[in-house]
């Protein structure tokens, strides 16, 4: 495993991987303590939140301390077990994360279309029903990739012409045919993601409905511009999932080391975007992290007005 052609370049990339893998820690685990201990964070809205922000740190979990042993210690090697169990991993986190996406999109329109039954309608108990559904969907769809592809056949000795196992960068060491399970991993990608992108596309059409008819030129703006950044981030997410799975079957032209540079971002980028764009905008957000890490702010705030 490692990034082929650019091998002489390796210790360079290990420093803007060491810094965004960080950065993607530091600010998903902050999200997650800062929801955990300010009771009046214990909202739908804020409890999806910290479960995005935990399927981020294992999105990027499963690949990134790998990728810089490579880069830092030139340990090129993984089990052959190890290797299945990092595919698995991805991909479950991955549908998670769209999975969540979904549920933090339907939160948004239920919270905008009936903010009188909000509570009454996302309870405890559907939330757990909902995030139990998605999960068993995951579970089953993606467990199923490394499992078919763990029992092809494989040449005695293999390199993986890529930095982590991605399933097709394996599956195409096999000595047979593979195009079952190209197939099954390309259907299982467009109908999970086809079908996310459905439900979170609808939700923020009615969004846009709905903010469309406030009277105020500073509330569309306002709104729009959060829905505007949120949408960004989701686009990401899916337009360069898709963009990695299609290079397997027809970006032959595609040089080896820009999809793997572009498959590390790929899994990097979102865990150290949502941070950003879902909690550091949010009111809050910023005032139980200043209340729980800076309290001595809020007293000096606080004394002054």
């Amino acid at each position: 495993m490692g990034f082929p052609g650019i091998e002489h370049l390796q210790h360079w990339l290990s420093i803007p991987f060491t810094v965004l893998y960080i950065m993607a820690l530091v600010g998903n685990s902050t999200i997650i303590l800062v929801v955990i201990f300010e009771q009046r964070l214990h909202t739908p809205m804020y409890v999806f939140l910290s479960m995005l922000a935990f399927v981020d740190i294992g999105l990027c979990t499963a690949v990134l301390p790998k990728i810089l042993e490579i880069l830092w210690f030139n340990s090129n090697d993984i089990s052959f077990k190890g290797c299945f169990i990092q595919m698995f991993f991805i991909y479950m986190f991955a549908t998670l994360e769209s999975s969540i996406l979904v549920m933090m999109a339907y939160d948004r329109y239920v919270a905008i279309y009936n903010p009188l039954h909000y509570a009454a309608i996302l309870s405890k108990t559907l939330m757990g029903k909902i995030f139990v559904a998605f999960f068993i969907r995951d579970l089953v769809l993606t467990g199923l990739v490394p499992t078919f592809a763990s029992r092809l056949p494989y040449c005695s000795s293999v390199s993986i012409p890529h930095c982590y196992c991605d399933h097709m960068a394996v599956a195409k060491l096999a000595c047979t045919n593979i195009i079952m399970n190209s197939n099954y991993g390309l259907s299982v990608a467009l109908i999970l993601a086809g079908l996310d992108l459905v439900c979170i596309g609808f939700s923020y059409i009615m969004i846009f409905r709905a903010v469309l008819k406030l009277g105020s030129k500073g509330a569309h703006l306002k709104a729009l511009n959060t829905c505007g950044s949120h949408l960004f981030v989701i686009m990401y997410f899916y337009i360069t999932s898709l963009f990695n799975y299609l290079v397997y079957r027809f970006g032959k032209d595609v040089p080896v080391h820009v999809h793997s540079i572009f498959a590390v971002l790929y899994l990097l980028i979102p865990p150290v975007l949502n941070p950003m764009v879902y909690a550091v905008r949010t009111k809050e957000i910023r005032h139980a992290f200043l209340k729980l890490f800076l309290p001595s702010k809020i007293d000096s705030d606080l004394s002054h007005r």
